[in-house]
């Protein structure tokens, strides 16, 4: 475009047209140099076996992925990895948001890794956005530490509508970590309050992170988080907030008296630490090792991870069906219909149910 300027009224005056713009892509970039090799089956397993870390996230993000073929795969890869798995101790943390759960893990992982050795793998779990459909995945970022200890394997997982604050996968993740010889896993919620039973589902020990000095107490006394928690850490106490802590820790503790014993026969205890100061971590992780001694002892241990097994067993057909129905080429083409009757008024929403599923389980016995 010709500039005004260049015009005859504008004597001894002249403007340059510019350069173009230049693309953001380098031009001698080989696009094909960078792809990654898909690995077979067998060789993705031989890595995970390995410890390979690279080959490990690939193998996770083959689980998160929703193409069947890659669910097919990631099934796959399962199985073989099963018989390697079972031999870590599995925490599940979770707490009200700001209430310093990725602070504490890093602080979490790196005494425990100074103190017993082995690898530590964490499962970060990211809240997906309801309408971009999108996560941060940024806690890697609160976990300083971690990062740069090479036994330690952080990997953030977005939540992708999954409930109870777990991310679907992470069950199938746990395995893969398992058999790569992390014999410590974190799981780290959302911290959405109360649903939290999916993480109580394949974990050892629920640890339950509150804070102090935040309004109601009695918010914080919530019978169905409580009741699956473990232990019960109240963070953040140090300077001022000490006080504030000891008295949250004793309201903790006369709530728990009036809560039925749990199934294990522990009774939770109740501690103050602060993540951001380092303090109290040692007491925190002396409650927790004898918590698994004492779940060995009696036997509550094995039933627990035999509970964990059935119900992820009914959850795998739960999602199943779920799947089924919905991507039934019929229900796919009355759907709309019966979603513009609701709104209508001409049927409710439970007839229009009915309808659907009566549809579909009549459709499944015309294809047998």
């Amino acid at each position: 475009m010709e500039h005004p300027e260049n015009s005859k009224e504008y004597k001894g005056l002249q403007v340059n047209a510019g350069v173009a713009q230049q693309t953001i892509v380098n031009p001698y970039l080989r696009r094909g140099h960078f792809r990654r090799r898909d690995l077979a089956v067998g060789e993705m397993v031989e890595g995970i076996l390995k410890g390979d870390v690279t080959i490990l996230s690939q193998a996770v993000t083959l689980i998160e992925s929703v193409n069947p073929t890659h669910q097919a795969k990631a099934q796959e890869v399962i199985e073989k990895c099963l018989p390697y798995s079972g031999r870590s101790i599995r925490i599940g943390i979770s707490g009200v948001p700001g209430a310093g759960k990725s602070t504490s893990i890093d602080e979490f992982g790196i005494h425990v890794l100074d103190r017993t050795g082995g690898k530590l793998a964490v499962l970060a779990i990211d809240p997906s956005s309801e309408r971009s459909k999108g996560s941060i995945l940024g806690d890697k970022t609160r976990m300083e530490k971690l990062t740069q200890r090479k036994e330690a394997f952080i990997r953030p997982s977005p939540t992708a509508g999954s409930l109870g604050g777990v991310a679907r996968k992470t069950r199938e993740s746990i395995i893969l970590c398992e058999a790569a010889g992390y014999d410590k896993i974190f799981v780290e919620t959302v911290g959405v309050g109360q649903s939290e039973t999916a993480c109580h589902s394949m974990v050892d020990f629920f640890l339950l992170i509150q804070l102090a000095g935040t309004g109601d107490e009695l918010q914080g006394i919530k019978r169905g988080i409580m009741e699956i928690s473990d232990g019960i850490v109240i963070n953040k106490c140090d300077g001022n907030n000490v006080d504030k802590c000891q008295m949250a820790a004793t309201n903790f503790r006369n709530a728990l008296h009036f809560f039925p014993k749990p199934e294990s026969g522990w009774m939770p205890k109740v501690l103050c630490y602060s993540g951001f100061y380092g303090l109290g971590i040692k007491e925190v992780w002396d409650m927790i090792y004898e918590y698994i001694d004492f779940v060995k002892a009696n036997g509550y241990f094995s039933y627990r991870r035999n509970e964990q097994s059935k119900y992820w067993m009914y959850e795998s057909i739960n999602e199943h069906l779920r799947n089924s129905f919905y991507h039934n080429p019929l229900i796919d083409e009355h759907i709309t219909r019966a979603e513009q009757k609701v709104l209508m008024g001409e049927k409710t929403s439970f007839a229009a149910a009915n309808d659907l599923l009566d549809m579909y389980f009549k459709h499944l016995k015309e294809m047998k």
